[in-house]
């Protein structure tokens, strides 16, 4: 069977953080690809606001458009209301069931899975592979899976907050979804 990873977030920006994180788990766990799925609404996040889905889509593209094993699935962005994941895997097992997925998630993400949405069903629908994210524990009774990677501590938020302000991102984000932003403005005060 295919090994495929589910890297989701909201992806706005991606940025390099996002790349390694996806690269060092796609060869630790000898996996075939790595789909990043940009999320419509996350459970436990608010809307930065003013950036549109097709944007975030566009830098996701060109972000890792230099690695073959790297796709994007749109499936999140495609339905209305909150993204819930159980209710996302549940429907990519039914639509690829030839493909065994391995759900990616932080470590700040470990602390917080007894609250996520059926989580106990969740769990026997889908392996679950955490990183490492400074000032987080990986602890949990839960069968996770652990990839150590670098510690990078970069966010979209901190991009978004250095854009606001007029400082540099470069070597955060691709040399082209810096183009992208500069080009269409976003993330200005």
């Amino acid at each position: 069977m295919k090994k495929v990873g589910i890297l989701g977030g909201t992806f706005d920006p991606p940025h390099i953080g996002h790349l390694i994180i996806a690269n060092e788990v796609l060869h630790a766990q000898n996996l075939d690809e790595i789909w990043f799925m940009p999320n419509q609404e996350p459970p436990h996040k608010i809307k930065s606001g003013d950036v549109t889905n097709i944007q975030r889509v566009e830098m996701l593209q060109l972000s890792i458009e230099v690695h073959s094993a790297f796709r994007i699935e749109t499936l999140e962005l495609d339905r209305e209301g909150k993204s819930y994941t159980y209710d996302t895997m549940t429907l990519l097992n039914e639509a690829h069931p030839d493909i065994d997925f391995y759900f990616i998630i932080g470590a700040d993400m470990v602390e917080y899975l007894p609250e996520w949405y059926k989580i106990e069903k969740l769990m026997q629908i889908v392996k679950f592979i955490s990183v490492n994210r400074p000032k987080y524990q990986l602890e949990t009774d839960y069968p996770v899976q652990y990839v150590k990677v670098p510690d990078i501590n970069i966010s979209s938020s901190l991009i978004r907050e250095r854009v606001k302000d007029g400082e540099t991102i470069s070597f955060l984000v691709r040399d082209e979804v810096k183009r992208y932003i500069e080009e269409n403005r976003l993330y200005e005060s």
